[in-house]
């Protein structure tokens, strides 16, 4: 605690003018929660949004720490999994919020993993034409990547993400106390988003990883409070000088736009969890990267094995997906430009490039060797 009565907690600014927030990494935070939301407020009411699995674990807490801060608060419980980032539970959710008569003022709080995040973030984008909303991210994967930098998003039948809003939180607090209540594949899953942040612009920060992942996805100590933190540091320093993705943020789906197409060709269900499908994406953004003579095959090698020797998938084997029904998934995404598709590569680790010149006989090479493997 700090001489405020407050938990420590390391903060990371994300500087958007005057939308620009703080981000705090560090235990304990959803016992002072309703403390640290007071100064955003406008209003002292708050309605959380959250699933039946985490309203189990973490509502109580959350619900008693806004009563000790005399914050006013109503919550909604939705069906847990990617499911419910569709439209039907988005005007299931609006009609929860306008039944219960909210105003402009209200805050809503996302708690949860990245489906609830984004779901109440696209509902705070256009409920009443736009209210304020807090992101308590309770699962590895959105404490570093979805629950910072302000990116909604629902799925529809053509792909993930594809209705949504750019509609930046007041506040984000990531506890990592409550990440000790994850099962290790989430955990795993969550990591592959850590990684991420080493091999798109800072090699440093992978060859830490290589030494201290074990430690990240074990237990809740001062390496997985880096981890979270440093992560959190590179998304925000990216968001800050592009916030809507028309240059450098591109370089965050690294690995994406083949790891969207595995979740298109398994409907978004839990056979493989976004920071598994993102795993694979990247290990064969690196292998696609040496096949192009971009990137030393050594380091996409090394990318292979740290993500195996963790416990994460790095290949396909044993999918019997056609090619080219993946480019088609491809085809889909969000971020293709005048028909061509949108590639991170890299030159090698720390060292990721966007690209819109591959060529797709090279991407199905590259997919039929890992479906092969």
């Amino acid at each position: 605690m700090n001489g405020d009565g407050h938990s420590t907690a390391e903060q990371v600014d994300v500087a958007l003018g005057d939308r620009s927030y703080l981000i705090l990494v560090g235990p304990g935070l959803l016992d002072d929660a309703g403390a640290r939301m007071r100064p955003v407020l406008s209003q002292r009411r708050v309605v959380v949004v959250t699933d039946a699995t985490v309203a189990k674990l973490h509502l109580a807490r959350l619900s008693a720490s806004l009563d000790r801060a005399e914050i006013a608060h109503d919550s909604i419980v939705m069906p847990p999994g990617e499911g419910t980032k569709d439209f039907v539970h988005l005007q299931q959710l609006a009609d929860a919020l306008l039944d219960r008569r909210i105003e402009r003022r209200t805050m809503l709080v996302a708690l949860g993993g990245g489906v609830i995040g984004d779901l109440t973030g696209v509902a705070a984008a256009l409920v009443l034409r736009g209210i304020d909303f807090v992101q308590i991210p309770t699962t590895l994967l959105s404490q570093v990547d979805s629950s910072v930098g302000g990116k909604t998003g629902i799925n529809t039948r053509h792909g993930k993400n594809l209705i949504g809003a750019f509609h930046q939180p007041k506040l984000v607090l990531a506890d990592t106390s409550v990440l000790d209540t994850l099962p290790r594949r989430e955990l795993l899953a969550g990591y592959a988003e850590v990684v991420k942040y080493g091999l798109l612009g800072d090699r440093d920060f992978f060859e830490w990883l290589e030494k201290n992942a074990a430690s990240v996805i074990e237990r809740d100590g001062a390496e997985r409070r880096h981890a979270v933190a440093h992560s959190c540091r590179m998304k925000a320093r990216i968001v800050a000088a592009d916030e809507r993705e028309t240059g450098d943020r591109a370089l965050l789906n690294l690995g994406h736009t083949f790891g969207h197409s595995f979740e298109a060709e398994l409907g978004y269900g839990p056979e493989m969890l976004h920071g598994e499908a993102v795993a694979i994406g990247m290990r064969l953004a690196f292998d696609l990267s040496a096949r192009l003579g971009l990137c030393p095959p050594e380091d996409a090698a090394r990318v292979r094995h740290h993500l195996t020797r963790i416990g994460l998938p790095a290949g396909l084997a044993g999918r019997n997906w056609p090619p080219q029904r993946l480019l088609d998934h491809m085809g889909r995404d969000k971020k293709v430009v005048d028909g061509k598709l949108t590639f991170i590569l890299v030159r090698g680790i720390g060292q990721a490039f966007i690209s819109r010149e591959v060529k797709a006989d090279d991407v199905k090479a590259v997919l039929a060797a890992a479906l092969a493997a």
